[in-house]
């Protein structure tokens, strides 16, 4: 089997199981995409060292755009999309996604690593605490401009790392009692604008590196994205249907324990 070929086959099967996961859990892929294909990248020597991480993010980023987009339209079927928000919540996240791009290409690879590991860090402390008690505070949205300040942050935090928003996303629209369902909907839409803004940022940044013929569209390794999106696509129905009978408040436990593990090794590596 050549080495292109394997790449491809490695990848399909890492998009079997983050589009498994995000239709059972909920969760952007790029959580898991990110350190696995790291180890992809850097085991077939596709880049240099110094930017392993930031093709493995845009890769990620980008693959993202077609879940998210599957996602969304199964939530706008159901009518937890409230579009009446959707101006400011994705015209926020679509330019700090768009910046996050730029911004990325800028960085060093460590501090690009250690914002990751923190980032993930966090999220697993989020996904291992739940609380039985419910809140009964009831927060009013704030004004359209301060709600797309607000979502300008966490989507360009989200492109950073490569994750679709929702992790970051629907705790926000929460704390202010927007009904869970319609969170997750306006996450999910959101989701298609980080990956699209956020993918042209790192496409445009990444073009003085990398040329299509490389196999690139600019920090974008091709190859890789058609390996992962071939697979996760048809794999997150199935994740989703598995919620009938799978423990999945316990498997939320194990996978937040397994992306500490990932974050602390990234860390020190």
């Amino acid at each position: 089997m050549s080495e292109a070929i394997l790449l491809v086959v490695s990848c399909a099967l890492l998009g079997s199981f983050v589009g498994f996961l995000a239709g059972l859990l909920g969760i952007g892929g790029g959580l898991v995409i990110v350190p696995v294909l790291s180890g992809i990248l850097r085991y077939f020597n596709i880049v240099p060292e110094s930017q392993i991480v930031l093709v493995a993010i845009a890769t990620s980023l980008a693959s993202i755009l077609f879940t998210s987009t599957s996602s969304a339209l199964a939530h706008h079927r159901n009518g937890n999309v409230p579009w009446n928000i959707a101006p400011y919540v994705m015209g926020g996240v679509a330019f700090g996604a768009l910046i996050s791009g730029f911004l990325a290409a800028l960085l060093p690879e460590p501090v690009i690593r250690s914002i990751f590991a923190v980032s993930v860090v966090l999220i697993a402390i989020k996904m291992l605490y739940s609380s039985s008690k419910k809140s009964v505070t009831q927060r009013a949205l704030p004004s359209g401009p301060v709600l797309g300040a607000l979502t300008c942050v966490m989507g360009g935090l989200s492109a950073m790392i490569g994750i679709g928003g929702g992790a970051l996303i629907v705790p926000l629209l929460s704390f202010f009692s927007m009904d869970m369902r319609k969170a997750i909907g306006s996450a999910s839409a959101c989701g298609i604008v980080i990956a699209l803004f956020g993918s042209l940022g790192y496409i445009t940044a990444g073009s003085a590196h990398y040329t299509f013929s490389q196999g690139f569209a600019g920090f974008i390794y091709l190859p890789a994205l058609f390996g992962i999106v071939l697979t996760s696509w048809f794999m997150a129905p199935l994740g989703a249907k598995s919620t009938q009978f799978l423990p999945v408040s316990t498997i939320k436990k194990i996978f937040a324990a397994l992306l500490l593990v990932i974050a602390i090794n990234m860390i020190i590596s």
